[in-house]
């Protein structure tokens, strides 16, 4: 775990080992000006003058000078690392995220990939941040003060090794108890984000049904569960101070009774009332250094569960890669189902061994019930989804061995959910491609029948797109979205039911469109309108993921009756005109 995050370092190394470096200079600058304090007193004590005084005066500032710098510089350098260190992590991540396929997307959930991108990685960071900083200066400060310590009190210092045993099983003890605690709140950390982006992805439905009071109380229980669960495991974690306070006080009681016993018995000879001062500013460094490195387990405590999410998103194999010697050319846009067989993971087969051949620059339309897999079947071709058994081919070359991009370039889908984002429409067309002219988009706009209503706009083409696409109707999204397929200048074209919120006339000189000025490009439309499928060259009928008819509308018409029945119920036609 610790090797795939420390990757994500990368050119903020430097701040890091630095901070590591000025930190240990900090640490043994903060241990030495204890001692300067004892000879300081020993010679106020020995009837020194003014002279010495200033002496040892001007150090000990030269060194709380430095000791402040070294301070103010590992903050610098710590700050640099960690805020640099979290960047390149969310890149990473949200890299990796862009190469899964929807298999590994499902695996997840948009939600919890959110919460990983955010709060896990700030966990994470403000682990890095005390790792290299706290996590050294702690440690250091523990020997170093240790070690003076021993040196100047003798025998007396090893009243410090007396908590460590304390402190460990208590550690050891409360972290066996908040860890699954922690566990169990970054599941529900993602329930809760799941919540919400539901409920703002679809406040047009909760206020039309005047649901707002049930979506409260749905959030509001589930934000009072991560609640509930944070309060427990943050109950378990407060019992690290009163450990930590029981041990400074302990020690600090032991060497005041045995430092005192030892001045006072030995009249000064084996220890001085300064060496014993000196021991107590020891002592509270040592139990301050103490008290940092329960902190910074803490802190790893919480973190822990955030760092194997997070490595989880970044060590997730998409199930669809590029073959060792990819093919980087689409002949045409021919496509063959062999024997095709598809499931999604352990379910039962969606489709089941079709075979199907379509010929380049042909228009197939694809007719069917709700769960008949038309979209699964259109999805294999673009390859979202890799087939279970059989194969598919385009252009008569199996799918697998084209280069990803190369074939996702050459095959344009048109979602039935049309996504459009939040800049321009010129930017969102360019999603298209990057390099379109004004002249290849305003053409693609007029294919689209996009064109009209955009000239209608204030900034026509500079018109912003609010995110989603909120301030256009949803037929003005479909269109945007066929003619940002469409300046791909594909072999295939998919439209998954993407005319179902234009009106049948503008459907109709959509389809006009694209046979004149797209003859060579294969067009297969997914449709619930028989209207919109009725004059392509064959129509395919499904039904349980099965191909139960194909043809012309003529011969569906003749040889179907699912085919026949969808048209007459459309079209009011029924046993009375039979």
């Amino acid at each position: 775990m610790l090797k795939t995050l420390a990757k994500s370092v990368r050119e903020y190394k430097k701040p890091a080992i630095l901070t590591m470096i000025i930190v240990i200079f900090e640490v043994i600058l903060e241990c030495i000006i204890p001692v300067v304090v004892a000879k300081l007193i020993e010679q106020i004590r020995l009837g020194c003058g003014l002279k010495t005084i200033a002496i040892y005066g001007a150090i000990l500032v030269a060194m709380a000078i430095l000791s402040l710098t070294c301070g103010a510089l590992a903050g610098k350098f710590c700050a640099t690392a960690s805020c640099g260190f979290a960047k390149n992590l969310r890149r990473d991540v949200f890299t990796k995220i862009q190469t899964y396929s929807f298999e590994n997307i499902d695996k997840f959930s948009s939600a919890s990939l959110v919460t990983r991108l955010t709060t896990d990685i700030t966990n994470v960071q403000m682990s890095f941040m005390m790792l290299i900083r706290t996590a050294i200066r702690s440690p250091f400060m523990l020997i170093f003060s240790f070690t003076m310590g021993f040196i100047v009190g003798g025998s007396i210092a090893f009243v410090f090794l007396v908590v460590i045993p304390i402190l460990f099983f208590g550690l050891i003890l409360i972290a066996k108890k908040a860890m699954p605690l922690f566990r169990k709140v970054f599941r529900k950390y993602d329930n809760l984000n799941n919540s919400i982006q539901e409920n703002v992805m679809g406040m047009r439905v909760v206020k039309s049904f005047v649901r707002e009071e049930y979506e409260k109380e749905k959030f509001n229980f589930a934000a009072n569960d991560v609640c509930q669960d944070f309060t427990k495991a943050e109950r378990i974690l407060a019992w690290n101070n009163p450990i930590m306070q029981f041990c400074l006080n302990v020690v600090m009681l032991c060497i005041l009774f045995f430092g005192s016993k030892i001045v006072i018995e030995s009249t000064g000879l084996k220890m001085q009332y300064e060496e014993m001062s000196t021991l107590l500013t020891y002592g509270f460094q040592i139990l301050m250094s103490l008290m940092m490195i329960s902190m910074i387990y803490v802190m790893l405590t919480m973190s822990i569960e955030s760092a194997e999410r997070i490595v989880e998103v970044l060590k997730e194999e998409s199930s669809l890669t590029n073959p060792l010697d990819p093919i980087y050319e689409v002949k045409d846009g021919s496509i063959e189902f062999k024997d095709v067989t598809f499931r999604y993971g352990s379910s039962k087969e969606i489709l089941s061994h079709l075979n199907l051949n379509i010929k380049s620059g042909e228009t197939i339309g694809i007719l069917g019930g709700t769960g008949s897999a038309k979209t699964t079947l259109i999805q294999l071709i673009s390859r979202l989804y890799d087939v279970t058994d059989g194969e598919v081919l385009v252009g008569g070359i199996n799918v697998k061995r084209y280069d990803l991009e190369t074939l996702r370039n050459n095959v344009a889908v048109v979602l039935q959910k049309n996504i459009l984002f939040s800049g321009t429409i010129i930017e969102n067309l360019r999603w298209g491609k990057e390099d379109a002219t004004m002249e290849e988009m305003v053409h693609a706009c007029k294919l689209a029948q996009a064109d009209e209503f955009i000239q209608g706009f204030p900034d026509q083409y500079e018109t912003h797109i609010e995110q989603g696409g909120s301030n256009v109707s949803g037929g003005q999204k479909q269109r945007l979205c066929i003619a940002r397929a469409l300046l791909k200048n594909p072999k295939i074209i998919i439209f998954d039911d993407s005319t179902s919120a234009v009106d049948t006339k503008t459907d109709a000189l959509i389809r006009k469109g694209l046979k004149e000025f797209i003859p060579e490009t294969t067009k297969i439309i997914i449709a619930q309108r028989v209207a919109s499928v009725e004059d392509a060259d064959r129509i395919i009928v499904m039904n349980n993921g099965e191909m139960v008819g194909i043809g012309t509308h003529e011969e569906l018409m003749k040889n179907n009756n699912i085919y026949k029945e969808v048209y007459e119920s459309q079209n009011k036609v029924g046993d009375d005109h039979e």
